[in-house]
């Protein structure tokens, strides 16, 4: 029974990769802002209750 819920979640989870690979849109590596670059950008607003300022 186990071995059985082992390959079960198996073969969902690569379906599910799969499916979702197909389905979704390329990934445009050139839209994307370099990593040196993460956190750069203007801050977020909105509230927030760890906020300091």
């Amino acid at each position: 029974m186990n071995r059985l819920l082992t390959l079960v979640f198996w073969l969902l989870l690569v379906s599910f990769f799969a499916w979702d690979w197909m389905d979704s849109a390329p990934v445009n590596i050139r839209a994307e802002p370099p990593l040196i670059a993460a956190g750069s950008g203007v801050a977020p607003s909105g509230g927030h209750c760890a906020s300091t300022f």
